[in-house]
Order: structure tokens, then sequence, then C-alpha cells
């Protein structure tokens, strides 16, 4: 009996392996097939917006419309001919009368054009419809096509399916003797269960599973535990792309799989064999209060440890890493932990498709300092090396089995995960996790993908002519549909799962405005509900593409989700301090200068013209910033002027933008782009050395740390990290990413990073590279790692660089120095601690001079005050003597002196 026949029956009667029909088990080990081969792809063009409401955009509004289908996929529909292939017709009824308001806003970017319903009659069809090929035709009075398009579907299946979003338990669950396994595939003929005794052999089971008519979920049960062995579907249904076709797929809803992720394992996450010791007992250090709190290290698995040669070989670049308490790696993150960083946050740890999980070579390239031959190797082995960042989903509720000791053991990266998670909280950190819910690595049938092979059509935001969207980083990353009402429960079911089943505390979401705020927003119900605490969330919020300025939904931006409390990256500062943007190229990496890297005040050679008026819109720029980029902040500006930020424009948008100081994140360096200590290559004139590039450096860490809000750091800023000037690391390897913990290194001058990126400014990099002038000396790395501590530990001595409103910053902060007469290159703030919980210091100022030479400054509102430098520059170990020697404070005249390259912090006692 064959598993499929030319009609579509299921042979499903064979449940184990004794009594299995040869054939059907054998569809479980085979790949996905095409059965019945559709006729050319048809673009569409057209909409159902909920079961009944159909538009195609632009057609002939005086053309009779049909809806045609067939049950075997066989639909051809060519202009000036007849409909071929149809199974039969539905002709559609003209809908006059405006949409419904919640249809209107759904769908407020689809244009004008033929507004289209389903007969009354045909209406309860429609579940069934979806699951056959279907052309939307126009056609004349003697039946000739005239034009045909298919549907765009998700607002008809959300419509039916609604209900789908209250399913609690898709996927495997094991409880009590039995195995339950529930897929959503409203679009699917029939749906199998095929059982694995272990990650590679033969099929033992195929179970045929019942569709709920209501919720569009496919389920079977098995009565027995079956943890430990392994699960695939088999899924029978029409794909636009191919036709009629089985696809053989893992579960969205995945915990854990096997190798290369083939098949998906079966547990439950509370099994007491997925716990590691003391997992019941284990929780977060306490040291976030408020989402001010947060200090946080964006770290990647395999960067962390696969140089790191205090190791232990077989744990490098693997979750079992962070174990080794006593690694160079671990006793760093340690240090950083007892400083004032809060949060460690992993770049993607979810299971993603672009590193072989067995087998994968580590290329250890050599040659000159500004030589090609180091990148050309990484180049021949980029599709099987071991590296990438991981911004490729394919399952996002698994661990990903490249960081597992054991890859083909499903357990493994459950229990390791678990243990990283446990050795974390035990260095005083917090773990955060990347989470990149706005694409998938692929949707091409035979290429690692998931998603479009279960539900067609569905999963991914498609445009105009049904082609899937990709605006959010190329050719092959193709955007998901979080609007959608299954694809935002996926986000948030997998979010909660993560933040309940492995203690996540924090989340990152990449390009996180490709979402819509009102799934962010039920997303952080879902995970404070589920964990009885508040999961910290935070993303970027670049409004860019398809969804820009709110042309599908209301986005989670920079600018969309004031009062949310969900926080955005801000660039306001950023661009202020590094100097230019993401995107320069040439002679632009030089001559677009920063406030700390010499705008006007300390030119490069090839720094160009530059006027004062730059150099003070920088300063105003970087107060925007200390100030927490809060929208009715009353900033004191160079022209004299008092202005809130909200009314003060940063290319083309307002330089505040944030409600409350929880959604803003501070940063001047993160994985993407070139780190600080690259960027001030180009910035920096030449003769700099390397003890002031270290300065320099530590004089972005101070205007991030003390910039109200959550304070990001890239993991290595602290020890001078260099990507020998890659500007885009993610597939450099870990030639190019090394990180040193010995601090004897900091891999500057390594070789020309890969071409693809970099390759047009070869002739500006090499002889940066070959300067051994510019790679600096372990004494530089050590005083930058201890000068870094000393600000995290500043910081996180008063919550007065943590406050918790936006009324507070009002009250509280304030800007001297300022206007048309002020010395640009001093920043000084002023912080009222009187009566605020957890200031420690009835005031304090703060003077950070990025000048290159020592400045005085009188601040008359200054004058009285009983100042004292702050306990940390008044260490014996402090990394900078320079405040304890040579900053002064003049109490009879309200003035400051402070060193250059220098951050200083004078306190006044309770």
């Amino acid at each position: 009996m064959a598993y499929l026949s030319a009609g579509g029956a299921l042979a499903l009667t064979c449940q184990a392996a004794a009594a299995a029909d040869t054939a059907a088990l054998a569809s479980c080990d085979g790949p996905s097939s095409i059965v019945q081969q559709a006729a050319a792809a048809t673009d569409a063009r057209a909409y159902w917006f909920n079961r009944q409401l159909l538009r195609w955009p632009g057609a002939d509004t005086g053309a009779t419309f049909k809806l045609y289908y067939s049950s075997a996929g066989t639909l051809n529909a060519t202009a000036g001919a007849k409909v071929t292939g149809a199974d039969g017709a539905i002709t559609l009824e003209r809908h006059e009368d405006a949409l419904p308001a919640g249809l209107a806003q759904r769908f407020k970017f689809v244009a004008a054009g033929a507004t289209l319903a389903l007969p009354a009659a045909d209406t309860a069809r429609a579940g069934a419809l979806l699951r056959q090929q279907l052309l939307l035709v126009q056609e004349g009075p003697d039946g000739i096509v005239r034009d045909a398009t298919s549907v765009q579907i998700a607002g008809a299946l959300d419509d039916l399916y609604a209900k789908a979003g209250d399913v609690a338990d898709l996927g495997v669950s094991v409880a009590a003797g039995r195995s339950t396994f529930k897929l959503w595939g409203p679009t699917a003929r029939q749906v199998a269960v095929c059982v694995y005794p272990n990650g590679s052999g033969a099929a033992s089971a195929i179970v045929p599973m019942a569709f709920d008519a209501a919720t569009g979920v496919w389920s079977a049960s098995r009565p027995a535990d079956l943890s430990g062995q392994y699960y695939q579907y088999a899924v029978d249904l029409f794909a636009p792309s191919a036709g009629m076709v089985r696809n053989l797929v893992t579960d969205p809803y995945s915990i854990s799989l096997t190798t290369d992720s083939k098949r998906s394992y079966i547990a439950s996450l509370d099994a007491a064999n997925l716990k590691p010791a003391g997992w019941e007992h284990d929780h977060a250090p306490r040291n976030v209060v408020a989402q001010p709190d947060m200090a946080v290290y964006e770290l990647h698995v395999r960067d962390f440890s696969i140089n790191d040669k205090t190791v232990s070989a077989a744990h490098r670049g693997k979750y079992a890493a962070f174990t080794e308490t006593n690694s160079n790696g671990m006793k760093h993150l340690a240090a950083l932990g007892r400083a004032g960083m809060t949060d460690v946050h992993l770049l993607p740890v979810f299971d993603f498709g672009s590193v072989p999980e067995q087998g994968c070579v580590m290329p250890r390239p050599s040659g000159a300092p500004d030589g090609d031959a180091q990148q050309a190797q990484i180049k021949t082995t980029q599709a099987s090396d071991c590296y990438n960042w991981g911004y490729d989903p394919y399952h996002y509720g698994a661990p990903e089995g490249s960081y597992a000791s054991d890859a083909a053991d499903g357990a493994r990266r459950v229990i390791e995960f678990r243990q990283m998670v446990m050795a974390l909280h035990k260095a005083g950190l917090r773990v955060g996790m990347d989470v990149v819910y706005n694409h998938t690595y692929n949707s091409t049938p035979g290429a690692p993908s998931l998603l479009d092979r279960v539900v067609p059509g569905y999963y991914h935001r498609l445009d105009a002519k049904g082609a899937i969207e990709r605006s959010t980083c190329g050719a092959t990353c193709e955007n998901t549909a979080t609007e959608n009402l299954m694809m935002a429960k996926l986000m948030a079911d997998s979010a909660t799962q993560w933040a309940v089943q492995y203690k996540i505390d924090s989340f990152r979401f990449d390009l996180m405005a490709h979402q819509p705020r009102a799934a962010m927003e039920q997303l952080q119900r879902r995970a404070d509900a589920a964990t009885g605490r508040h999961v910290n969330l935070i993303g970027e919020g670049w409004n860019f593409g398809e969804v820009a300025n709110g042309a599908r939904f209301v986005q989670a931006s920079q600018l969309s989700l004031n009062g949310s409390g969900i926080g955005t990256f801000s660039d306001r500062g950023r661009d202020a301090v590094r100097g230019g943007g993401a995107g320069d190229t040439g002679q632009q990496l030089f001559s677009k200068q920063g406030y700390i890297n010499g705008l006007v005040y300390d030119p490069n050679a090839q720094a160009g013209q530059h006027t004062a008026s730059e150099l003070l819109h920088a300063a105003d720029m970087v107060r925007a910033g200390l100030a927490g980029s809060i929208r009715t902040y009353p900033l004191p500006m160079a022209d004299d002027s008092t202005r809130e930020l909200q009314a003060i424009d940063y290319a083309g948008q307002p330089a505040g933008y944030a409600s409350e100081p929880g959604e803003v994140v501070n940063y001047v360096e993160n994985h993407d782009n070139q780190t600080m200590y690259d960027n001030n290559v180009f910035k920096l004139p030449l003769a700099t050395s390397t003890a002031d590039r270290a300065r320099v450096q530590m004089l972005g860490a101070a205007i991030n740390a003390f910039g109200q809000g959550v304070a990001y750091f890239h993991a290595g800023y602290d020890i001078l990290r260099s990507k020998s000037l890659d500007r885009n690391s993610y597939e450099s390897g870990d030639w190019f990413n090394r990180l040193d913990w010995s601090y004897r290194d900091n891999n500057y001058g390594v070789g020309l990073p890969p071409a693809d990126d970099n390759g047009k400014d070869y002739a500006l990099l090499k002889p940066l590279l070959r300067d051994a002038a510019l790679k600096p000396a372990p004494a530089d790395i050590a005083y930058a790692r201890d000068a870094f501590r000393d600000l995290l530990a500043i910081r996180a001595s008063s919550t007065l660089f943590r406050l918790r409103t936006a009324d507070d910053i009002k009250r509280r902060l304030h800007f001297y120095n300022t206007g048309s007469q002020q010395q640009p290159t001093v920043i000084v703030g002023h912080l009222d601690g009187e009566g605020y919980p957890g200031a420690r210091f009835k005031s304090l100022t703060y003077l950070i001079n990025v000048d290159k030479v020592a400045h005085t400054l009188a601040v008359p509102q200054e004058r009285g005050r009983a100042y004292v430098l702050h306990p940390v520059h008044l260490r014996a170990v402090a990394a900078d003597q320079r405040p304890a020697r040579a900053a002064r404070f003049d109490r009879a005249t309200g003035t400051f002196a402070v060193p250059p390259r220098c951050t200083v912090v004078f306190v006044e006692n309770s």
C-alpha cells in the first residue's frame, strides 16, 4: 500500500515497526516530494481579508470574477483561453460597502480595486477551499480568461482559525505516560507524525493526526512516554511554488533537535533528566530593579572561549565553557559582574541554519598584517566552517546545536544551555538573548527552511505580487509577518518558553521595528505573567523597509514605542560620539570625526573642513543622549535657546523620542560595523599614541555609562577589541572575531578583513594595518580593562546614573557649560540626589573632557558645594590616577579642573 496515492489518501494503518507497512514507514525516511507538479506559478496579487471578503487591487471592476479550485493542484489559467484542471468555481459578488474598521486598518496598505465577497452559501466552505489550489480569475462573458492571480490568504486564516491563538500546547507534550503532538497546519490536506527511536535511524511508527476545524490544529497521541526519541511531520498540502507536495518537516515548536536540525526531539522540559544539579534552586542575581539599572555585555558564545587556552579543549566555543569558572574568560565576566555589569546578552543561541552542527572546519589563517591571504582562506571555507553570528533562525524554541558538546543528542543542548545560565548567574550576571523574529534563514524548498513548508504563504510578509519581502538583510533573509496571528503567537510562545524554562532575564530583538507594537506588548504580558517577574525587552527600532512609517501597522520602532516600557537603541548619542554613520566608506571613514575622536579640536590629516558649530552640535547631541533621549527634556542649546529634545532635529527625526528612560538603550559599539578601536584608527590623527587611543575609548565608555537609560556594551570594548578594521564580521570566522582574555593582544593588524564588505577600501586599509604603532601594548589593554570597571562601579554606586522616570531626569539632571560661550570639549552634568532613593550622595557632578589638553571651568551654580572626588577615583587600584592627582574643585569659586581626555566625578556626601 502506498503512503500517498495519486488521489491523496494516506495509508496510516501501521503503528509500530513490527506491524508497519514498509512503504508507509519509508515515506517517513525519504525526502520531501512533489506529488503533482503545479502549472507555472502565478503572482498572488489578490488578498483574502477574512472568510468572506477579498480584494484584487487594480482589477477591472467591470469584469466577472470567479474563484477556481482544484484538489489535485492542476489549475491552469492562461489569458485568452479557458481555465483548465478545475474541480469547480465560485462566482464572486461585488462588495460595495466599506470594509469593517478592523479589516480596513489591518489591510490599509492594500491598494484600491475590486472588493469581492464569497456568496453566503459558500462562506462555510472557505476552510476547505484554502486546502486546495486556488486561482482568482477575471473572465469575459464567454468564459475566456482576461487575467488570473493567486490569493494571499493570511487574513482568511486568521479569521477562520482565530481560536488557534488560545492553543497552549503546540508541539510535543509528554505527561502521564502519554505523548501528544500538535501542529497548526490549516491548509494541509493530511498530516501524520513519524516517530524515530533515535536521531538517524529508520522510523518505528507513523501516526495519523486528526484535524480540528475550529483551530486548524492537527493532533495525535500515543499511549507511551516517548521521551528521548525523535519525530517529524509528513504534511500533504498544495504549495503554490511546487504543486501538491508531501513535506517531511520538523516541528516549528521543537524544544530540541538532532544534528543539523533534521529531527525534532521528544521530551518535557520539566523532566528531571534535563535539569542539571541545582537548576531548581538557581535564580538570577537581583541587581535590576528597574530597566535603567541594566548594564549589558553583548557576547557571542563561540567568541567567548574558542581562543581561550585556559578552557578545556572540548569545551572551547561551547555552552560548557561558561561552567569553567577558573578560566580567563569567566574570571573576566565575574569581574565585570562585581564592578556593576548586570546582564550578558548572548548573540543568537536559538537553533540557526548557517553553521554545520557536526564536522565543521576551523581555518587557522596566517599572513602579513596587511595581507589578503587570511580573508581568502576564510572565504574558501565559509559554507563549512564553525562560525556565524547566528542571525539565521531555523527553530525559535530550541537551543543551537553547534554550541553543544554533542549535537546529535537532543538532551545535551538543553542541559548544557541551562548549565551555562547557572554559571553566569553564579558570576553575578543575568542572562539575556538576542532574538531574531523579523526574518527566517530561508523558505526555499530543500534549504534550511520550515515555516513556509507547513503553511505556505502565511508566516512570511508578502509584497503586492505575493513575493516574500526581504528588506531585513538581503537576498536570503525572508521577512516574517508578525502581524499575522500565528507568527505573533510563535514569537510570544517561544520567548516565554525561554524565559520560563531557561530563566532568561532579558531579550534584545533584532530589527524589532519590523514587528507590530501590539505583538511586542502581547509578548511582554505573556512573559511577565508566565514568569511572575518583569522580563526586560529591548530592541532595534530602526524605521525602514515595507513597514516604514507605519505603512502596515503601528511599529515597535523608536518613535512608536514611547509609553510601552520597551527599550530601543539610540543612534543620537552614538553617531555624535563615534562620528559619521554605519554606511561610510572611502574618505568618509576619516573625514567624519566624532565628539571623542577629534572633531574640530584635533583634526586628522584627512578630516577636511569642519566648523565650530559642528562641534557645538555634537556636544548638544551627546547631552541629549546623556539625558536619555527623553522627549520633554529641556536642553540648553548652543544657540542659547532652551528646547525640548523632541523639538530638536536629528536627521529629520526628533532628537528626543523616549517617554521614559527605560525606553532608550545607549551604546557606542555593538557587533555591527567597526569596533570603537577600529573606528578610531580612522578618526584620530595617525600620530595619536596607543595610550591616548585607550583613553579616548574610555571617554566613549563614560558617556555610555553615565547616560540615563540602559547601558549597552559590545564584548571586548573594555579590552580595546579590534576586528582588523572589519566592518561586518558576521561570517569572518574565529580569526577576525578573536577575543583575548589574557589581555596581551587586541587582534589589530591580523590581515585585510573579508573583501565582500571591505574590499573597496583595501587601498585605505593596507597602510593602517601594517602600521605597528597603531597596535596597543598589553599595558594599554590593561588600563582600558580596569578603567572600564571603574566606570561601571561609579555607575552602580548611585541611582542618580539610573534615574527611574522622565520627571526624575528633568528635575534632577542639569547641564552646565552650555550655550554659545561654552567650552565645547567638556561636558558638565550635575545630578541632584536630595531625597532620592539609592542616590547615596546629596549631589554629584561629572565632567567629561574629550580634549587633548586640560581645562578649567568656572561653574557659578556649584559655588559653595562640599565636593570631593568619587570614592572610586581615590582607590589605590584605580586605573586612572589622573583625577586623584590633577582634578580639582574650588569651593569658593565653583571652579573645576579636569585633566585631558579624562572623566572625573565629584560627589557631595549627604
